[in-house]
Protein backbone atom coordinates (compact mmCIF):
# COMPACT_ATOMS: atom_id res chain seq x y z
CA UNK A 1 0.00 0.00 0.00
CA UNK A 2 1.29 3.44 -0.92
CA UNK A 3 2.37 5.54 2.05
CA UNK A 4 0.40 8.83 1.75
CA UNK A 5 3.40 10.63 3.22
CA UNK A 6 5.31 9.81 0.01
CA UNK A 7 2.64 11.52 -2.07
CA UNK A 8 2.67 14.60 0.18
CA UNK A 9 6.48 14.80 0.04
CA UNK A 10 6.53 14.43 -3.75
CA UNK A 11 3.96 17.19 -4.10
CA UNK A 12 6.05 19.43 -1.83
CA UNK A 13 9.13 18.87 -4.00
CA UNK A 14 7.29 19.50 -7.27
CA UNK A 15 4.71 22.16 -6.38
CA UNK A 16 6.46 24.13 -3.62
CA UNK A 17 10.23 23.60 -3.85
CA UNK A 18 10.67 23.68 -7.64
CA UNK A 19 7.23 25.08 -8.58
CA UNK A 20 7.05 23.08 -11.81
CA UNK A 21 5.03 24.78 -14.56
CA UNK A 22 3.33 23.30 -17.65
CA UNK A 23 5.78 22.43 -20.41
CA UNK A 24 8.88 22.57 -18.20
CA UNK A 25 11.57 19.88 -18.26
CA UNK A 26 12.36 18.35 -14.87
CA UNK A 27 15.39 16.16 -14.16
CA UNK A 28 15.02 13.72 -11.24
CA UNK A 29 18.46 12.56 -10.07
CA UNK A 30 18.27 9.55 -7.76
CA UNK A 31 20.95 7.74 -5.74
CA UNK A 32 20.30 4.39 -4.06
CA UNK A 33 16.69 4.56 -2.90
CA UNK A 34 13.61 2.44 -3.49
CA UNK A 35 11.37 3.61 -6.29
CA UNK A 36 8.20 4.54 -4.35
CA UNK A 37 9.10 8.22 -4.00
CA UNK A 38 10.57 8.40 -7.51
CA UNK A 39 7.29 7.19 -9.01
CA UNK A 40 5.32 9.70 -6.91
CA UNK A 41 7.58 12.55 -8.05
CA UNK A 42 7.11 11.49 -11.70
CA UNK A 43 3.33 11.47 -11.16
CA UNK A 44 3.45 14.92 -9.55
CA UNK A 45 5.55 16.35 -12.41
CA UNK A 46 3.11 14.98 -14.99
CA UNK A 47 0.16 16.33 -12.98
CA UNK A 48 1.80 19.77 -13.01
CA UNK A 49 2.17 19.55 -16.78
CA UNK A 50 5.93 19.03 -16.76
CA UNK A 51 8.18 16.55 -18.56
CA UNK A 52 10.10 14.26 -16.15
CA UNK A 53 13.53 12.73 -16.88
CA UNK A 54 15.28 10.34 -14.49
CA UNK A 55 18.89 9.31 -13.75
CA UNK A 56 19.42 6.46 -11.27
CA UNK A 57 22.84 6.15 -9.60
CA UNK A 58 24.43 3.68 -7.19
CA UNK A 59 27.31 4.45 -4.84
CA UNK A 60 29.06 1.11 -5.45
CA UNK A 61 29.05 1.85 -9.18
CA UNK A 62 30.24 5.39 -8.48
CA UNK A 63 33.13 4.00 -6.44
CA UNK A 64 34.18 1.70 -9.26
CA UNK A 65 33.97 4.50 -11.81
CA UNK A 66 36.15 6.80 -9.73
CA UNK A 67 38.86 4.44 -8.44
CA UNK A 68 40.56 4.30 -11.84
CA UNK A 69 39.01 7.36 -13.46
CA UNK A 70 40.91 9.30 -16.11
CA UNK A 71 40.66 13.02 -16.71
CA UNK A 72 39.27 12.39 -20.21
CA UNK A 73 36.58 10.09 -18.83
CA UNK A 74 35.48 12.68 -16.27
CA UNK A 75 35.58 15.51 -18.83
CA UNK A 76 33.34 13.66 -21.32
CA UNK A 77 31.02 12.50 -18.53
CA UNK A 78 30.68 16.06 -17.22
CA UNK A 79 30.17 17.55 -20.67
CA UNK A 80 27.42 15.08 -21.56
CA UNK A 81 25.51 15.68 -18.31
CA UNK A 82 25.98 19.45 -18.56
CA UNK A 83 24.51 19.38 -22.09
CA UNK A 84 21.46 17.53 -20.76
CA UNK A 85 21.08 19.90 -17.80
CA UNK A 86 21.14 22.88 -20.16
CA UNK A 87 17.75 21.69 -21.42
CA UNK A 88 16.24 21.37 -17.93
CA UNK A 89 14.15 23.97 -16.11
CA UNK A 90 14.09 22.15 -12.75
CA UNK A 91 16.30 19.59 -10.98
CA UNK A 92 15.22 17.34 -8.10
CA UNK A 93 17.99 15.35 -6.37
CA UNK A 94 17.07 12.48 -4.03
CA UNK A 95 19.98 10.91 -2.16
CA UNK A 96 20.06 7.57 -0.35
CA UNK A 97 22.66 4.91 0.36
CA UNK A 98 23.42 1.99 2.63
CA UNK A 99 27.02 2.95 3.43
CA UNK A 100 28.03 6.59 3.96
CA UNK A 101 31.69 5.53 3.70
CA UNK A 102 31.33 3.86 0.30
CA UNK A 103 33.73 6.34 -1.35
CA UNK A 104 36.26 6.46 1.50
CA UNK A 105 38.85 4.33 -0.33
CA UNK A 106 38.71 6.25 -3.61
CA UNK A 107 42.24 7.72 -3.95
CA UNK A 108 42.43 11.35 -2.92
CA UNK A 109 43.82 12.47 -6.26
CA UNK A 110 40.85 10.82 -8.04
CA UNK A 111 38.33 12.63 -5.81
CA UNK A 112 40.16 15.89 -6.46
CA UNK A 113 40.02 15.27 -10.21
CA UNK A 114 36.32 14.35 -9.95
CA UNK A 115 35.55 17.63 -8.18
CA UNK A 116 37.58 19.77 -10.57
CA UNK A 117 36.65 18.14 -13.89
CA UNK A 118 33.19 16.61 -13.45
CA UNK A 119 31.40 18.39 -10.61
CA UNK A 120 32.50 21.85 -11.70
CA UNK A 121 30.57 21.29 -14.95
CA UNK A 122 27.46 19.60 -13.60
CA UNK A 123 27.24 21.92 -10.59
CA UNK A 124 26.90 24.96 -12.83
CA UNK A 125 24.18 23.21 -14.81
CA UNK A 126 22.20 22.38 -11.68
CA UNK A 127 22.55 25.90 -10.30
CA UNK A 128 21.07 27.28 -13.53
CA UNK A 129 17.79 25.43 -12.81
CA UNK A 130 15.22 25.70 -10.03
CA UNK A 131 16.66 22.91 -7.91
CA UNK A 132 16.04 21.05 -4.68
CA UNK A 133 17.93 18.26 -2.91
CA UNK A 134 16.40 15.69 -0.56
CA UNK A 135 18.01 12.98 1.59
CA UNK A 136 15.97 9.76 1.65
CA UNK A 137 15.31 7.74 4.87
CA UNK A 138 17.30 4.51 4.57
CA UNK A 139 18.30 2.03 7.29
CA UNK A 140 21.86 3.37 7.14
CA UNK A 141 20.62 6.93 7.57
CA UNK A 142 18.55 5.88 10.60
CA UNK A 143 21.63 4.18 12.03
CA UNK A 144 23.70 7.36 11.59
CA UNK A 145 20.99 9.19 13.54
CA UNK A 146 21.06 6.50 16.29
CA UNK A 147 17.37 5.80 15.72
CA UNK A 148 15.24 2.82 14.76
CA UNK A 149 14.09 2.80 11.14
CA UNK A 150 10.45 3.35 12.15
CA UNK A 151 11.24 6.23 14.50
CA UNK A 152 13.53 7.80 11.94
CA UNK A 153 10.90 7.63 9.20
CA UNK A 154 8.43 9.41 11.49
CA UNK A 155 11.02 12.10 12.21
CA UNK A 156 11.93 12.36 8.53
CA UNK A 157 8.41 12.98 7.29
CA UNK A 158 7.70 15.46 10.11
CA UNK A 159 10.73 17.58 9.22
CA UNK A 160 10.33 17.29 5.45
CA UNK A 161 6.64 18.21 5.34
CA UNK A 162 6.54 20.88 8.07
CA UNK A 163 4.96 24.30 7.48
CA UNK A 164 7.76 25.91 5.48
CA UNK A 165 5.57 28.86 4.51
CA UNK A 166 5.27 29.79 8.22
CA UNK A 167 9.01 29.40 8.68
CA UNK A 168 9.64 31.55 5.61
CA UNK A 169 7.68 34.46 7.09
CA UNK A 170 9.60 34.19 10.36
CA UNK A 171 12.93 34.36 8.45
CA UNK A 172 12.30 37.81 7.03
CA UNK A 173 13.58 39.70 10.08
CA UNK A 174 16.82 37.70 10.19
CA UNK A 175 17.44 38.26 6.49
CA UNK A 176 16.88 42.00 6.89
CA UNK A 177 19.26 42.11 9.86
CA UNK A 178 21.96 40.14 8.06
CA UNK A 179 21.64 42.38 4.99
CA UNK A 180 22.56 45.45 7.04
CA UNK A 181 25.19 43.83 9.28
CA UNK A 182 28.90 44.57 8.93
CA UNK A 183 30.80 42.96 11.81
CA UNK A 184 30.14 39.38 12.98
CA UNK A 185 31.71 37.66 15.96
CA UNK A 186 31.27 33.97 16.80
CA UNK A 187 32.21 32.89 20.33
CA UNK A 188 32.14 29.47 22.01
CA UNK A 189 34.35 26.70 23.39
CA UNK A 190 37.53 26.80 21.31
CA UNK A 191 36.01 29.48 19.06
CA UNK A 192 36.59 33.21 18.77
CA UNK A 193 36.14 34.31 15.18
CA UNK A 194 35.47 37.70 13.59
CA UNK A 195 34.65 38.77 10.03
CA UNK A 196 32.67 41.25 7.96
CA UNK A 197 29.55 40.62 5.85
CA UNK A 198 29.26 44.19 4.63
CA UNK A 199 27.70 44.48 1.18
CA UNK A 200 27.03 40.75 0.76
CA UNK A 201 23.33 39.76 0.49
CA UNK A 202 21.70 37.12 2.62
CA UNK A 203 19.39 34.37 1.33
CA UNK A 204 16.47 32.61 2.98
CA UNK A 205 16.40 28.81 2.71
CA UNK A 206 12.76 27.97 3.28
CA UNK A 207 12.15 24.67 1.48
CA UNK A 208 12.61 25.88 -2.08
CA UNK A 209 16.19 24.59 -2.53
CA UNK A 210 16.64 21.90 0.12
CA UNK A 211 14.26 19.64 1.99
CA UNK A 212 14.62 19.74 4.97
CA UNK A 213 15.37 23.43 5.30
CA UNK A 214 15.70 26.19 7.85
CA UNK A 215 18.63 28.57 7.50
CA UNK A 216 19.59 32.04 6.30
CA UNK A 217 23.00 32.26 4.67
CA UNK A 218 25.39 34.93 3.49
CA UNK A 219 29.18 34.95 3.15
CA UNK A 220 32.07 36.74 4.81
CA UNK A 221 34.04 39.35 2.95
CA UNK A 222 36.70 37.00 1.57
CA UNK A 223 39.79 38.37 3.31
CA UNK A 224 38.10 39.52 6.53
CA UNK A 225 38.03 36.28 8.57
CA UNK A 226 40.39 36.17 11.55
CA UNK A 227 40.57 33.97 14.62
CA UNK A 228 39.93 30.33 15.45
CA UNK A 229 36.93 28.04 15.16
CA UNK A 230 36.45 24.58 16.67
CA UNK A 231 33.58 22.55 15.21
CA UNK A 232 31.68 20.25 17.61
CA UNK A 233 29.72 18.24 15.01
CA UNK A 234 31.33 15.42 13.04
CA UNK A 235 31.17 15.87 9.26
CA UNK A 236 31.29 13.29 6.48
CA UNK A 237 33.02 14.54 3.35
CA UNK A 238 34.17 12.49 0.37
CA UNK A 239 33.27 9.30 2.24
CA UNK A 240 35.34 10.02 5.39
CA UNK A 241 34.02 11.14 8.78
CA UNK A 242 36.00 14.06 10.18
CA UNK A 243 35.87 14.88 13.89
CA UNK A 244 37.30 17.67 16.04
CA UNK A 245 37.83 19.95 13.04
CA UNK A 246 39.66 23.15 13.99
CA UNK A 247 40.66 26.03 11.70
CA UNK A 248 42.88 29.04 12.34
CA UNK A 249 42.31 32.01 10.01
CA UNK A 250 44.52 34.91 9.03
CA UNK A 251 43.07 37.53 6.67
CA UNK A 252 40.46 35.11 5.35
CA UNK A 253 42.74 32.10 4.78
CA UNK A 254 42.82 28.85 6.73
CA UNK A 255 46.46 28.80 7.78
CA UNK A 256 46.13 25.85 10.14
CA UNK A 257 43.70 22.91 9.91
CA UNK A 258 43.54 19.95 12.26
CA UNK A 259 41.13 17.03 12.76
CA UNK A 260 41.22 13.29 13.36
CA UNK A 261 43.09 13.03 10.03
CA UNK A 262 45.31 16.04 9.48
CA UNK A 263 46.77 14.81 6.21
CA UNK A 264 43.37 14.11 4.65
CA UNK A 265 41.79 17.41 5.69
CA UNK A 266 44.72 19.46 4.43
CA UNK A 267 44.71 17.57 1.13
CA UNK A 268 41.07 18.61 0.63
CA UNK A 269 41.87 22.22 1.58
CA UNK A 270 44.72 22.20 -0.96
CA UNK A 271 42.36 21.27 -3.83
CA UNK A 272 42.71 24.83 -5.12
CA UNK A 273 43.33 28.34 -3.81
CA UNK A 274 39.70 28.97 -2.90
CA UNK A 275 39.40 25.85 -0.75
CA UNK A 276 41.19 27.60 2.12
CA UNK A 277 38.80 30.57 2.05
CA UNK A 278 35.16 30.69 3.18
CA UNK A 279 32.27 30.73 0.73
CA UNK A 280 29.29 30.66 3.11
CA UNK A 281 28.22 31.60 6.64
CA UNK A 282 24.78 30.40 7.69
CA UNK A 283 22.55 30.48 10.77
CA UNK A 284 20.22 27.48 11.18
CA UNK A 285 17.06 26.87 13.21
CA UNK A 286 14.98 23.87 12.10
CA UNK A 287 13.07 22.94 15.29
CA UNK A 288 12.85 19.23 14.47
CA UNK A 289 16.58 18.65 13.88
CA UNK A 290 18.52 18.52 17.14
CA UNK A 291 21.53 16.25 16.67
CA UNK A 292 24.11 15.46 13.97
CA UNK A 293 23.50 12.43 11.79
CA UNK A 294 26.46 12.72 9.40
CA UNK A 295 24.32 14.06 6.58
CA UNK A 296 24.91 17.62 5.43
CA UNK A 297 21.35 18.34 4.29
CA UNK A 298 20.10 17.64 7.82
CA UNK A 299 23.08 18.63 9.94
CA UNK A 300 23.40 22.11 8.42
CA UNK A 301 19.81 22.88 9.58
CA UNK A 302 20.27 21.82 13.23
CA UNK A 303 18.39 23.99 15.72
CA UNK A 304 20.77 26.40 17.43
CA UNK A 305 23.64 25.87 14.98
CA UNK A 306 25.62 27.74 12.36
CA UNK A 307 27.87 26.47 9.60
CA UNK A 308 31.02 27.92 8.11
CA UNK A 309 31.91 26.65 4.66
CA UNK A 310 35.34 26.36 3.03
CA UNK A 311 35.15 26.68 -0.74
CA UNK A 312 32.80 27.93 -3.41
CA UNK A 313 30.44 30.82 -2.64
CA UNK A 314 26.93 31.10 -4.03
CA UNK A 315 26.18 33.57 -6.81
CA UNK A 316 23.35 35.11 -4.78
CA UNK A 317 25.64 35.71 -1.79
CA UNK A 318 28.76 36.40 -3.80
CA UNK A 319 32.09 37.14 -2.11
CA UNK A 320 34.36 36.29 -5.04
CA UNK A 321 35.60 32.94 -3.74
CA UNK A 322 35.82 30.11 -6.28
CA UNK A 323 36.65 26.48 -5.58
CA UNK A 324 35.82 22.93 -6.65
CA UNK A 325 34.75 22.20 -3.06
CA UNK A 326 31.90 23.47 -0.89
CA UNK A 327 32.07 21.88 2.57
CA UNK A 328 29.43 22.84 5.13
CA UNK A 329 30.86 22.22 8.61
CA UNK A 330 28.55 22.67 11.60
CA UNK A 331 28.92 24.16 15.06
CA UNK A 332 26.03 23.69 17.50
CA UNK A 333 25.67 26.40 20.17
CA UNK A 334 22.93 24.96 22.39
CA UNK A 335 23.92 24.39 26.06
CA UNK A 336 24.06 20.61 25.59
CA UNK A 337 26.88 21.22 23.09
CA UNK A 338 28.77 23.77 25.19
CA UNK A 339 26.85 26.93 24.34
CA UNK A 340 28.01 29.92 22.34
CA UNK A 341 27.16 33.39 21.11
CA UNK A 342 26.61 35.23 17.82
CA UNK A 343 27.21 38.99 17.77
CA UNK A 344 26.20 41.38 14.96
CA UNK A 345 27.81 44.83 15.07
CA UNK A 346 28.55 44.41 18.81
CA UNK A 347 24.96 43.36 19.62
CA UNK A 348 24.28 39.86 20.96
CA UNK A 349 21.62 38.29 18.71
CA UNK A 350 21.76 34.64 19.74
CA UNK A 351 22.98 33.00 22.93
CA UNK A 352 23.21 29.26 23.56
CA UNK A 353 21.24 28.59 20.38
CA UNK A 354 18.30 30.90 21.14
CA UNK A 355 17.60 34.24 19.51
CA UNK A 356 17.57 36.93 22.19
CA UNK A 357 16.38 40.06 20.37
CA UNK A 358 12.60 40.49 19.99
CA UNK A 359 12.44 40.66 16.19
CA UNK A 360 14.10 37.23 15.89
CA UNK A 361 12.25 35.33 18.61
CA UNK A 362 9.78 33.93 16.06
CA UNK A 363 12.63 31.65 14.92
CA UNK A 364 13.01 29.96 18.30
CA UNK A 365 11.72 26.35 18.19
CA UNK A 366 8.56 26.75 20.21
CA UNK A 367 7.34 29.37 17.74
CA UNK A 368 8.01 27.26 14.62
CA UNK A 369 6.48 23.94 15.66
Amino acid sequence: MLDPRMTKLAETLVNFSTNVQPGENVHIDVTEIDMALVKEVIKAVHKAGGNPYVTIRHNEVQRQLLRNATEEQLRVWGESEAAHLAKMDCWIGIRGGNNISQLSDVPGEKMEMYNKVYRSQTGKGIMATRWVTLRYPTDAFAQSANMSTEAFEEFFFNVCTMDYAKMSNAMNALKELMDRTDKVRLVGPGTDLSFSMQGIPSVKCDGRVNIPDGEVYSAPVRDSVNGVISFNAATNYQGFTFENVRFVFENGKIVEATSNDNERINRILDTDEGARYIGEFSIAFNPYIKYPMLDTLFDEKIDGSFHFTPGQCYDNAYNGNHSAIHWDIVNIQRPDFGGGEIWFDDVLIRKDGRFVIPELEALNPENLL
